[in-house]
């Protein structure tokens, strides 16, 4: 066994140890799993670069620009808006109200690129009307939490752009941000279905109802009064889809450029659709969406970053540190010793990046083995492209699913009042689903919008 195994071994200990055995944060096993890791591999000498590198990470500032944004997007009336038009249309379907909140939180993805953020987020509204409605609450608490675990894979998601820099650092010059982007909606548009028919599937096994009349609104009302929600996703959405159709128009104009302006839209684009959510809100909102108030705001969502970006920075640490001993060169070549075919790699990798996710962040496994993985499925005979794209899907998506860590099903469970063991029972049967899907879509067996040779 490659001595580089061994350290990751070790630091699965500590975090398996201080997390499951004596009850401490995770982020705190995280840090004690990073100077532990230093200890055994005799690397104390670089813990300045190692910290160094992690704050200079863009994703770092992408977490709490996110986050931020969408305390601040919480606050105006544009969700209530665009879920009541869901409703509108859905909740007198059997199960209606489970449409709303994987449709709801597909559209949050696209604002807050974060998959815990979407539960509290929409599932304020959703779990409640999904157990109004005869969900059972384990299962209210998972389609909520499934659902926005697509905010891991849409982007402007953080872990997206680390998943592109380990693609153009394989392939410089060759693939651009806005193709990138497109594709990850094309795969997106495949998960969404996958839950809307696991939640068929779901609703026939639990014999749920469509939702009380009296619980519907109006479709004629919600247009109406929420028309103007539907202008947010368009407000992320076109500025990549202008980029990406017309590649050749911006190259002309700025060159090189094109990466920065892409770049620079990611950090963008979340002041404007706050600025959007607020000035197409009712004249209440607007008028109570004073510099103090929002400076409230924003410190209340600074103390729920902190914890998710302190996890984030010292895996950072930890991955930094990974790189200098050349883990994840010797975890690859111990893989492609075993002379693994493209069905077999296609069926390993998402079931290896599952089994990580159950300690290490999404953003985490993907810098510290999102290279190796693309090359790996490269050489078997994958897209390259592809298989970047479908590394938010099988580390984000999965971690944020399961057990231990699990973030988002706990805020499901927290909203819905449901109990462990049913809900991580239930959990199972998504995490198997999502996994069957993700190795469909990497043998390439489905048509993806938006994929490029």
């Amino acid at each position: 066994m490659p001595v580089e195994l061994l350290y990751l071994i070790v630091v699965f200990a500590v975090c398996i140890v201080g997390f499951s055995i004596l009850k401490r944060p995770l982020y705190e096993c995280m840090l004690v799993a990073f100077f532990v890791l230093l200890t055994v591999s005799g690397t104390w000498s670089g813990i300045g670069t190692f910290i160094w590198d992690a704050l200079c990470e863009p994703t770092m500032y992408v977490i709490f620009v996110f986050v931020i944004s969408a305390s601040l997007l919480s606050k105006t009336t544009i969700i209530d808006d665009c879920i009541a038009i869901i409703l509108s249309l859905f909740g007198r379907l059997r199960g209606g109200a489970g449409f709303v909140a994987i449709i709801g939180s597909t559209y949050m993805g696209s604002l807050s690129g974060s998959g815990p953020g979407n539960v509290a987020t929409t599932g304020v509204f959703t779990i409640p009307a999904m157990i109004r409605s005869g969900f059972p609450p384990h299962l209210a608490a998972n389609v909520e939490a499934h659902s926005s675990t697509m905010g891991n894979m849409i982007p402007p998601a953080g872990m997206i752009a680390i998943a592109f820099a380990a693609l153009d650092t394989l392939y410089p010059d060759t693939y651009t941000l806005s193709q990138y982007w497109m594709l990850l909606w094309g795969i997106v548009l495949w998960f969404a279905l996958q839950r809307i028919i696991t939640l068929y599937l779901m609703c026939r096994y639990y014999k749920v109802e469509a939702m009380n009349k009296e619980d519907i609104p109006g479709f004629i009302e919600s247009i109406k009064k929420g028309w103007k929600a539907v202008f947010l996703p368009i407000i992320v959405f076109l500025p990549f889809f202008l980029t990406s159709t017309f590649e050749e128009f911006f190259k002309a104009r700025l060159g090189d450029g094109v990466s920065s302006l892409n770049n620079s839209l990611i950090l963008l684009i979340p002041s404007i659709i706050v600025v959007c959510g607020i000035l197409l809100s009712g004249k209440e909102i607007r008028q109570k969406m004073t510099i103090p108030y929002m400076s409230r705001c924003i410190q209340d969502g600074m103390l729920k970053v902190v914890p998710t970006a302190s996890l984030v920075l010292f895996a950072y640490f930890v991955s930094n540190v990974f790189e200098t001993l050349n883990v994840e060169v010797a975890i690859g070549e111990l893989i492609n010793s075993l002379n693994m075919s493209r069905v077999t790699l296609c069926l390993l990798l998402p079931l290896f990046t599952a089994i990580l996710g159950m300690l290490l962040p999404g953003s985490t496994q993907v810098k510290i083995f999102g290279g190796i993985i693309i090359s790996m499925l490269a050489a078997a005979g994958t897209n390259p492209m592809l298989a970047a794209a479908m590394l938010p899907c099988i580390c984000g998506a999965m971690h944020g699913v399961t057990p231990p860590y699990c973030a988002c099903v706990y805020v499901g469970m927290g909203i819905a009042q449901s109990e462990l063991k049913p809900t991580l029972v239930n959990c199972m049967i998504w995490i198997i689903v999502h996994y069957v899907l993700s190795v469909v879509v990497l043998l390439e067996l489905l048509p993806i919008w938006g994929l490029i040779g």
